[in-house]
């Protein structure tokens, strides 16, 4: 088998988002209950109704099963067998009794997943049946069988969507919502049907599938994104706006496009999904800033207000400044003003001392072994006082000391410049020796 090519960044070794991804793969599962403790000698002929009825045992407790457990337990059947069960099945679909019908039905993804021939086409009469049970057992079938068998139930799912009984159109849409994972690009050809008619309704439901194959339904979501946009019904408009955010984490420019169309919508709501759409999007992007400064002049508050709290992403300090400035002779909502001053405001110049304080440069460290040198020295280095175990140091010989006569010097704890001469101890006075007479060489 060959293995998938999976693109990846030369300088990362991440894969790139080009390929597609993987299809979700939706199995039908066989459901348990008492018919399973039927025996596979008796569930053919209980099933062909050649055996009225079967006792069995099942959780501790007797049963009696009739036609319809036998055709329920016809999922069991697989490999050669399952001609038996398909033909048994076929038989069932033509009884009259509701309950054969409905259990029928019940079996059907089970046995479909290994044959199908005409098990859709019953499907579908079984629809329009009689009984409310079994359109109701059908419709739920419908559901279930959708994300397998797509193409054969594309027709039956497509009217059952437009169906006027309200149960059997909730079970269709159900079963084209489970084709979002497997099957998307089937689901965008529904929704290009659903968006044409005439009924607001569906084209409401159809919009709001979009979100779910946004990323894996490729071009063909962005023209039915644009054309929702477009649409007549204002609630149509704001289901397809909200898509727009998703998309442009995958289609920066595409989503662009949409967001410009959607900040000039007549409708609030829509303009704001289009804001949202822009603050998913790189803010490098060239004409994502532009619709950004531009949108802070808008007549809309909620807009105005969204565009300006994206500045701050877009522009430096001092372009800020000079635009917030601008902003700020014409803006007339106290909220929106109140963000454009901290805009303007620089602590450096205009805050308090604390403030102005906090934006100078720390000063250099002093070095550890001239603090040294200097504690040694009983110098004091900075506000740091001495440390306990730092003693000065004396020569050995030196002369008692006398009380000095120099004022008093400041306390330990108050702040003393250090000249160089006295950090290395070249600190000592020294007197100057008497000049010389000529009287010496005489």
């Amino acid at each position: 088998m060959v293995r998938e090519y999976i693109a990846r960044d030369p300088r990362t070794g991440l894969p790139l988002n080009v390929a597609k991804s993987k299809r979700v793969e939706k199995k039908i599962h066989n459901e348990v209950g008492p018919w399973v403790s039927i025996s596979d000698a008796d569930v053919l002929p209980l099933a062909l109704g050649q055996t009225s009825e079967v006792q069995t045992r099942y959780l501790d407790q007797n049963h009696t099963h009739g036609r319809a457990a036998g055709v329920r337990a016809l999922g069991r059947f697989s490999g050669s067998r399952v001609h038996e069960a398909h033909k048994a099945l076929l038989i069932a679909f033509e009884q009259d009794e509701a309950t054969i019908k409905v259990a029928a039905l019940n079996v059907l993804p089970e046995i479909a997943v290994r044959k199908s021939d005409e098990l859709f086409d019953w499907l579908s009469v079984l629809l329009d049946d009689d009984d409310a049970q079994v359109r109701m057992a059908a419709s739920q079938c419908l559901a279930l069988t959708a994300p397998v068998f797509p193409s054969a139930v594309e027709t039956i799912l497509a009217n059952e969507m437009r169906s006027s009984s309200k149960p059997r159109q909730t079970a269709a849409w159900r079963g084209l919502k489970s084709l979002c994972e497997t099957w998307p690009e089937v689901v965008v050809h529904h929704i290009d049907t659903l968006l044409l008619e005439d009924d607001p309704a569906l084209r409401r439901k159809a919009a709001g599938l979009l979100k779910s194959v946004v990323a894996r339904g490729g071009p063909s979501v962005w023209d039915l994104i644009s054309w929702s946009l477009n649409d007549n019904d204002v609630e149509v408009r704001r289901i397809s706006a909200r898509t727009l955010p998703s998309l442009a984490k995958r289609e920066s420019r595409i989503a662009t496009v949409f967001a410009e169309r959607a900040m000039v919508d007549s409708d609030s709501k829509v303009r704001l999904s289009g804001i949202k759409a822009l603050q998913s999007i790189d803010t490098d992007h060239g004409r994502a800033r532009e619709l950004v400064v531009k949108g802070t002049s808008s007549k809309d508050i909620q807009v105005r207000k969204a565009c300006v709290d994206l500045l701050p992403r877009l522009f430096g300090e001092d372009v800020l400044r000079t635009m917030a400035i601008d902003l700020l002779k014409t803006e007339t909502d106290p909220s929106i003003s109140a963000s454009l001053k901290e805009m303007i405001f620089d602590a450096s110049i205009e805050g308090t001392e604390a403030q102005k304080n906090a934006q100078l440069a720390p000063a250099p460290a002093v070095p550890a072994i001239d603090r040294e040198i200097a504690e040694a020295h009983g110098k004091q280095v900075g506000f740091e006082p001495l440390r306990p175990d730092s003693t000065p140091l004396e020569p050995k010989d030196a002369a008692p000391k006398e009380t000095p006569t120099t004022p008093p010097q400041p306390a330990a704890g108050a702040y003393r410049a250090v000249s160089q001469d006295e950090m290395m101890g070249y600190d000592d006075e020294f007197e100057d020796e008497e000049p010389e007479t000529d009287d010496e060489y005489f």
